[in-house]
């Protein structure tokens, strides 16, 4: 009977006649008998192997070295090494796949996230990068579970679009025309010769679907990846990323504030729980600081502020900043992180902001000058989640539509939403890797993602 290394370690007593397969950690080889240490990636944690002279398959040993795949069968039995309840006795050994130990890039040492960046095929191998893995898969398990114990319904936004949702404008074209008979210099390209007869693009957010199915079925959310065509290399940016974005009907911004801060709180508490010895690792090696930090979030209600007083805090702070600081501009990442790392050292909501500064879905406070988008910042990272309530009425929506400068007629079916039926509705949207940085302290967005694509970047 196979088992994975995690139920063997766990082992309640010993077993005979059971099959591991992974691959070879560490092997020391001595006269008469050989020493593996494999993982199958079930957890952070190897299984030792002792291998006999004269055991079948032992006349390959030889072949059998770091990064090579084997299935060893044996007995689980006691272990008197320090540090391990347990080890198998092999009765046979295979070699399934061998791996050359001139060439084989991980070594028994710690190598660079820049080193390992260039073989992210590879690095889901090592301690590091197979426990963050092992907390993503948990993390995505945890958002679906909370939502549905919520009562929301999972919903699948189309990827492929024919609106912009943040109408910033920055996003992939996708296209089926044969590019080579295009490039002349000039010549209007006609969309109209394409696969859907229009523009299409890659989706920048699910929201605005999800706002259609949020009106007909209550309260919905979609997880899924987004596209950003945005020329940015820095530590929290990446082209391909996953979002999390539930929609609300009859929620105002309050109602979406209380969401957003109950959602992080669980999220984290949720893997501490279910990962502890992966998050040790980064509790240990990554950031010294994350288990009080995380204490911190859980444990207290995050500050609730208005932009205007972020504004005001922050001219006062006596701080030089890299980007200046003025009423009418979006906030830095350096700003967001004095404001909830120095200032009020916890989780802070940001709330209505100017409109001419956010887009155009965003309903309009009484004031005529902000609307009621919210924003939630962390240590660490920034912005984690943006969100607001959307604009429930028709005309404002319009006006709004157009003062961004785009075609109402792309929008008809959004804006229909508001013909029939309206309600006030919210949501948000949190990035699932900047919520991964969030709780395992890794600064650089490009180590949470399995294959991070960013500028001049779109390796494997």
């Amino acid at each position: 009977m196979r088992i994975r290394i995690k139920q063997a370690l766990n082992s309640s007593g010993p077993q005979d006649d059971v099959l591991v397969k992974g691959w070879v950690r560490t092997k020391r080889q001595s006269k008469g008998f050989c020493f593996l240490e494999i993982n199958d990636g079930s957890c952070i944690k190897n299984l030792q192997i002792i291998v006999d002279e004269g055991v079948p398959g032992y006349d390959n040993i030889d072949s059998i070295n770091t990064g090579a795949s084997v299935s060893i069968c044996g007995h689980l039995v006691s272990s008197p090494g320090k540090g391990q309840a347990w080890e198998v006795k092999a009765i046979e050994v295979r070699l399934i796949g061998a791996a050359d130990p001139e060439t084989y890039p991980l070594q028994k040492k710690r190598h660079s996230d820049e080193f390992l960046r260039s073989i992210a095929h590879l690095r889901p191998r090592t301690n590091k990068y197979g426990a963050m893995n092992r907390i993503r898969s948990e993390m995505s398990f945890a958002v679906h579970k909370y939502f549905h114990d919520l009562g929301f319904n999972c919903i699948h936004t189309p990827i492929l679009t024919g609106s912009d949702c943040e109408g910033a404008g920055e996003m992939f074209l996708v296209t089926a025309l044969d590019l080579d008979k295009l490039c002349v210099e000039g010549k209007k390209v006609n969309f109209e010769q394409d696969f859907f007869g229009k523009r299409a693009h890659l989706t920048v957010s699910g929201q605005l679907n999800a706002e259609n199915l949020a009106c007909a079925l209550g309260d919905v959310y979609t997880f899924g990846p987004t596209f950003r065509a945005e020329n940015s290399n820095t530590p929290k940016h990446v082209a391909e990323f996953w979002m999390i974005e539930p929609e609300m009907a009859f929620a105002d911004l309050a109602d979406n504030m209380d969401l957003a801060q109950d959602m992080v709180k669980t999220m984290i508490a949720h893997v501490r729980q279910e990962c502890p010895e992966d998050m040790e690792l980064f509790a240990r090696f990554v950031d010294k600081e994350l288990e009080s930090r995380l204490d911190n979030i859980i444990d207290n209600e995050f500050v609730r502020l208005l932009y205007t007083d972020a504004i005001s805090i922050l001219q006062k702070s006596g701080q030089k900043f890299e980007f200046p600081v003025e009423y009418g501009r979006d906030l830095q990442t350096e700003h967001e992180r004095y404001l909830c790392e120095k200032y009020f050292k916890t989780p802070v909501i940001l709330y209505n902001y100017p409109k001419e500064i956010k887009p155009f879905y965003m309903r309009v406070n009484d004031d005529g000058a902000t609307v009621a988008a919210m924003d939630v910042l962390v240590p660490g990272v920034g912005e984690l989640i943006g969100g607001s309530q959307r604009e429930e009425r028709l005309d404002f929506l319009e006006s709004r539509i157009a003062e961004s400068g785009l075609e109402l007629d792309d929008y008809w079916w959004y804006i229909d939403l508001r013909r029939f039926g309206t309600v006030p509705h919210s949501g948000f949207g949190l990035g699932f890797e900047r919520l991964l940085m969030l709780t395992t302290g890794v600064s650089n967005i490009r180590d949470v993602i399995l294959f991070p694509r960013t500028p001049n970047a779109l390796e494997f």
